[in-house]
């Protein structure tokens, strides 16, 4: 079993219609057409959405991500309009809404590993490579590879796990031109912010983004520039599309960030991210079995306290500016 242990009700605000909610966000439309995201402080953890709140943590997510963004904005352009909450929104969506573009998305969850551990471990443990691609004899948990990679996955509805698929397959489901662009796009955008991290302490071991596509005038590409700009071919009439990155970006809810000066290949490495919150669910503290049929309990206030200080340290040591709730 997995799923929401209890879904939540969408919030109603006059002129925006739901149109769906996730794991952790919850996404609206606008009169105007365009898409609002908002980041709760719900947590998930063994593809279960859990009864208990991180307090704080949607502002994180979405405070980190719009710094990412603008970062990375000579790479890749971002889908965000701007962070106006809503008129008739909760005074809660401060600070964790983004109006965002309406997108053509890729329905591809776009990975990009330098160290070796997870899905991508568990794969390379039994032939040797990861999404179909050869990996070199003798690396082990947390192991840096020669150099990072894109192995992609297929998105999950939720409740459901990810499936890592090769680089082959997304050519077949999306075409030859938008995996190269994917593949090109997701790998520069993860070495600028790899050495970015490490300037900072810490080591992006791996990441995940979303990409869409929007359509531009001809000539709207060139004058923006970027990685992904202008090359998701021509749409007619003039116009052309262009890749956008999407939804969030680097923060620890996507990505396994570890304190560098803490690395250790061999073993499992401590991060920047929910792993109390798996730790204990795991635990005969929490007298959960993962594998049967009764949802996760709810968490101790430690836990969810333990949780919370390590997104907002994640935040502070990459963005060089205090956290405040």
């Amino acid at each position: 079993m997995s799923g929401f242990v209890e879904k939540p009700e969408p919030v109603q605000v006059p002129g925006l219609v739901h149109l769906h909610t996730g794991k952790v966000r919850d996404l609206y439309r606008n009169e105007a057409g365009e898409l609002v995201m908002v980041a709760s402080d719900r947590t998930s953890a063994y593809d279960w959405v859990l009864p208990t709140e991180v307090p704080g943590k949607g502002r994180i997510l979405t405070q980190l991500s719009l710094w990412w963004f603008d970062v990375l904005a000579d790479l890749v352009p971002s889908h965000v309009l701007g962070t106006d909450v809503p008129e008739g929104a909760p005074a809660d969506w401060e600070g964790r809404t983004m109006i965002c573009k309406p997108l053509r998305m890729v329905p591809v969850e776009c990975v990009a590993r330098g160290y070796l551990t997870g899905s991508g471990l568990a794969e390379y443990e039994k032939t040797r490579t990861v999404c179909g691609l050869a990996l070199p004899e003798g690396l082990i948990d947390g192991s840096e590879l020669p150099a990072a990679i894109f192995t992609p996955a297929t998105k999950a509805a939720v409740g459901d796990h990810d499936e890592n698929v090769s680089y082959e397959e997304v050519a077949r489901q999306a075409g030859a031109e938008t995996a190269a662009e994917l593949r090109q796009t997701t790998l520069a955008v993860y070495s600028r912010a790899r050495d970015i991290a490490r300037e900072r302490g810490i080591i992006l071991a791996d990441t995940k983004f979303e990409f869409g596509y929007e359509t531009i005038q001809d000539g709207e590409a060139a004058a923006t520039g970027g990685a992904g700009a202008g090359a998701g071919g021509a749409t007619g009439g003039g116009r052309q599309e262009r890749l956008v990155l999407a939804d969030e970006v680097l923060t620890p809810d996507s990505s396994r960030f570890w304190p560098a000066d803490r690395w250790e290949p061999g073993r499992s490495q401590p991060s920047f991210d929910k792993q109390f919150i798996r730790d204990w669910l795991i635990s005969p503290a929490s007298g959960w079995d993962r594998n049967g049929e009764q949802p996760p309990p709810e968490l101790p206030a430690e836990i969810v306290e333990q949780t919370r200080a390590k997104y907002a340290e994640a935040y502070e040591r990459l963005t060089g500016t205090a956290w405040t709730d």
